[in-house]
């Protein structure tokens, strides 16, 4: 059994994130002692590096809780945790997409431009056509 501050630092994760976490109900309650301290068992720790692992490969807290709930569950079938990532991976390939098309107008505008002393400006002409 850790304090959350040791449980902060093992994860990597700050403590008030994970008091956040715990109050949406995004992990499983901590232990309390007499005086109200959190305590994190090794299941806690396993439960928080899960969401900082989902987190930091894109999971929104909505999709966290539903991997949460299946690394729960015991009689999970991975074919659902593939359709929860494959979905995501789906997501991510979209943004990115939009985002290469934003870099793509950004660069026409900026090739457009002629960076001079003139206030003519191509950017601003063609963001105001957008």
């Amino acid at each position: 059994m850790i304090t959350i501050g040791r449980a902060a630092k093992f994860t990597n994760i700050p403590a008030k994130t994970i008091r956040y976490y715990e109050e949406i109900n995004l992990i499983s309650p901590a232990q309390r002692s007499d005086n109200g301290y959190r305590y994190f068992n090794q299941h806690s720790i396993d439960e928080l590096n899960l969401v900082k692992g989902a987190r930091d490969a894109g999971f929104t807290i909505e999709q966290c809780k539903e991997l949460m709930a299946l690394f729960r569950d015991d009689n999970r079938q991975s074919s659902e945790v593939k359709a929860l990532t494959d979905e995501k991976i789906s997501q991510i390939k979209q943004k990115i997409s939009a985002l290469n098309n934003i870099v793509q107008s950004l660069e026409a505008l900026s090739d457009e431009c002629r960076g001079d002393d003139s206030s003519d400006c191509a950017i601003l002409n063609g963001l105001i056509k957008k």
